[in-house]
Formats: structure tokens, C-alpha cells, sequence
């Protein structure tokens, strides 16, 4: 079974996302203030937070909400970068997290998997 993932969105105590990815028994997470890339033109502030217990997978409170979810497939990591597919309510979207000395960036990937929603 593919790993899981979740973005959630917050609201307090200021607007962020969170984006969360399943992997050895834990969610490894990143608040990412502005939301996932919309353009490859547009990087986005990551910023690594502690991991969190799976039970965050399918958790709101009135502060918090499920922006997205699904499953995630890992393509290729070293220690500076992490490409991955998330494969979300929306579709499938691929993106790179790049280490940049203490933080990270959110790349979205000029090439994309084909949309599966074609038949």
C-alpha cells in the first residue's frame, strides 16, 4: 500500500499549510505559509517541523482542515533534494524539496505525470 499524505490547512494563529508525508510510521512535516507551487516559476518557503503521529491523517478541529489528501510516491532523495508525486483528490502533481543550508524549498517540477483522468 502506497504511503499517505495530508495537507492541511490552518488558520490560527496565522494562515499556513501543512504538508505531511507518511514514512516510518510517522507523518515527516513541513508548514509551508503559502500553500503548495501553483507554477514551477514559484518556490515556496518549507520549513521542517517535528513529525506527527499517523492519527494526524484524517484530523480537523475548527482551526483545521483538510486541504488535501491521498497517497505519495517517492522518486528520488538524496541529502539536499526529495522528488516526489503526490497523488491527491485533484489528481497527481509532482515536486521536489530542496534542502537550502537550514531550510527548505517547495519546487513544483516542470515535468509532470500524465493526467489520469484521461481515458
Amino acid at each position: 500500500m502506497a504511503p499517505a499524505f495530508v495537507l492541511h490547512h490552518h488558520r490560527k494563529p496565522r494562515p499556513h499549510f501543512d504538508l505531511r508525508l507518511e514514512e516510518d510510521g510517522v507523518l515527516r512535516s513541513w508548514a509551508v505559509p503559502r500553500g503548495l507551487p501553483d507554477s514551477p516559476s514559484d518556490n515556496r518557503l518549507a520549513i521542517a517541523v517535528p513529525d506527527h503521529d499517523l492519527d494526524h491523517l484524517t484530523y480537523e478541529d475548527v482551526d483545521k482542515s483538510i486541504a488535501d489528501i491521498g497517497t505519495w510516491e517517492e522518486h528520488d532523495r538524496t541529502d539536499r533534494r526529495m522528488l516526489f508525486t503526490l497523488h491527491g483528490r485533484a489528481g497527481r502533481r509532482r515536486y521536489a524539496l530542496i534542502r537550502t543550508g537550514e531550510g527548505w524549498l517547495l519546487h513544483l517540477t516542470k515535468e509532470q505525470p500524465p493526467d489520469d483522468t484521461r481515458r
